[in-house]
């Protein structure tokens, strides 16, 4: 095997699997860059996706002032593009992290750039929750917690599971771009040594690596959601 990919893909076997450039150390940043920004900006997005369907008028904790600001923050962040979002908290990185260089840097902005699109996307998914179970619960007494807990999240589990998905695979995407502050990853081995170089195999290999992880993460999402959305019926 590795005889073939000498021969037929010579730029992608000098990249090697290990070192700066290696692909194993382009796959771990990838997937390093992708898992830490997905639990922290899925936290986040998750906040204030319920935030927002919680104190919006007729909401179990309707308040205006709150729905406002959440609203504002998470459009906000939603209107910068990523790559100006990287220049734009470059200080804060810098407090957060201590450097605004490199993989572990690319964790402040990824986390920042992919919550408010799960945010809104959490929203929607709530909002799809029929507003007569809420209304069911208030009137057997349930608390708002038990409301949040055993009928939004409940409820909307399978279509929570389906919005992760999309948003986890708009974060790969995102991790492509992270190469700009020297961040590595797959994305910035298909640009930096296989675009700029005119390496064709290496964007190549990229690029199907990437696809890869995509479909892995799509399968298992798709998979998962159906699984929850039965166990509701």
């Amino acid at each position: 095997m590795s005889e073939l990919i000498s021969k037929y893909l010579p730029n992608v076997a000098n990249l090697g699997w290990t070192g700066d450039s290696g692909w194993g150390t382009a796959l771990f940043q990838t997937i390093f860059m992708t898992f830490w920004p997905a639990v922290i900006g899925g936290l986040l997005g998750l906040i204030f996706g319920l935030a927002l369907v919680l104190t919006k008028d007729g909401g179990i904790l309707a308040n205006r002032a709150w729905f406002n600001l959440c609203d504002k923050i998470v459009s906000f962040f939603r209107a910068i593009p990523f790559i100006i979002l990287l220049a734009f908290i470059a200080p804060f990185t810098q407090l957060v992290v201590g450097t605004q260089i490199g993989t572990t840097a690319a964790l402040v902005p990824l986390s920042l750039g992919v919550f408010p699109f799960f945010a809104r996307q959490v929203e929607v998914a709530l909002e799809s929750v029929d507003r007569g179970k809420v209304e069911a619960a208030q009137a057997l007494g349930s608390t708002n917690w038990d409301i949040i807990f055993d009928v939004y999240l409940s409820e909307a589990r399978s279509e929570l599971v389906r919005v992760s998905t999309v948003t986890l695979i708009s974060l790969i995407g995102l991790t492509a771009m992270a190469g700009a502050i020297g961040a590595g990853g797959l994305g910035n081995t298909a640009i930096a040594y296989g675009y700029n170089r005119f390496n064709n195999d290496v964007t190549v290999v990229a690029t199907f690596l990437v696809l890869i992880l995509v479909l892995i993460v799509q399968l298992v999402g798709d998979w998962l959601a159906k699984k929850l959305n039965h166990q509701v019926r």
